[in-house]
């Protein structure tokens, strides 16, 4: 059995301590959904580290006052670019703006959480529409840049955010955009984000021969505009915070829960590593009933999932690898 890869960090790491001692000048990086949460979070400390990084968002207003309030901290540049998840078409065109100049690394952070049924520009359920196959196609599209940037002998990383919540769902395959069963948005975040870890497994097989390496992320628990759609009712009641407003002790600020982007996008300890599922900077343990919060359930790492919902994606997108 493969020893369990670990690191001098933890669940309450600040994600700017994980790249103490890390030179990023040169390198390049995208950050999805970089505008809010902990998407900003990484960014910053990619670009502190010294890496000039992209905010991919939809609302470039709030991209622009996120790049530059890091711009006082950071030698790294930060620039912004449009990008909807949930417009295939504008995910081409983002792709189509950054071209094949290197890129080292993919954060695919941004994703949206337990939303009424609706569907995205092309039809497909929102929250796998959005969170799998609009970063499938972003990810596809740029797979040139991030093999050109490997090409230059600096390795390239995509890190895809997963989240505890894949344990309620595998993918349904027979009727992955709730056309026929009943929605539930609880099942279908959870299909979404085993389809992220998924894609990871399906990629990295794909890429890890040429110099790229794919690992999906828990972040944790965080307080961030994710929970937009849920009301303080429901947060209560799931015991995320009490009637006070107080948070259960489990969730992370925003700087420790971009931590295990940051660790999957520069940690020396996964280097030529890939397809595997990371939490609280160390590779996730098998999940248990005991402790329900955290670890890997086999269905998010399964590989013949996994290439089946690469046909899937390949299919629905109109893009092969």
């Amino acid at each position: 059995m493969t020893e369990r890869i670990t690191s001098p960090f933890g669940a309450k790491t600040a994600a700017r301590e994980v790249v103490v001692g890390h030179d990023l000048s040169g390198r390049t990086a995208v950050v999805t959904g970089g505008a809010s949460g902990i998407g900003v979070e990484t960014a910053r400390a990619l670009a502190e580290a010294g890496a000039d990084v992209m905010l991919a968002v939809r609302d470039t207003a709030a991209g622009e006052t996120v790049a530059a309030d890091i711009h006082r901290t950071a030698p790294g540049k930060v620039s912004v670019g449009k990008l909807d998840l949930s417009d295939l078409n504008a995910v081409a065109a983002f792709a189509g703006t950054w071209g094949e100049r290197p890129l080292n690394l993919l954060i695919n952070n941004a994703g949206v959480m337990a939303c009424p049924l609706s569907y995205t520009a092309q039809d497909l359920e929102m929250q796998v529409g959005t969170n799998h196959f609009g970063h499938y196609l972003l990810s596809i599209l740029l797979a040139r840049a991030l093999l050109n940037a490997a090409e230059t002998g600096h390795a390239s990383r995509l890190v895809a955010l997963s989240s505890i919540g894949h344990r309620r769902s595998p993918i349904h395959f027979e009727d992955i955009h709730y056309r026929h069963r009943p929605y539930d948005k609880w099942e279908a975040y959870g299909q979404s984000k085993t389809a992220n870890s998924l894609f990871t497994v399906g990629f990295n097989a794909r890429f890890a021969e040429h110099g790229v390496n794919a690992n999906a992320v828990m972040p944790g628990g965080i307080m961030t505009p994710l929970q937009r759609h849920l009301s303080r009712e429901e947060m209560i009641g799931f015991g995320w915070m009490d009637e006070s407003g107080k948070l259960n002790d489990r969730f992370k600020t925003t700087e420790q829960g971009a931590s295990t982007s940051v660790w999957a996008a520069v940690g020396d300890e996964l280097e030529g590593k890939g397809g595997l599922y990371l939490e609280n900077c160390a590779q996730a343990v098998a999940w248990n009933q005991d402790n329900p919060f955290e670890g890997v359930l086999p269905h998010a790492l399964d590989p013949e999932a996994a290439e089946r919902l690469w046909a899937v994606s390949e299919d629905t997108v109109g893009v092969k690898a």
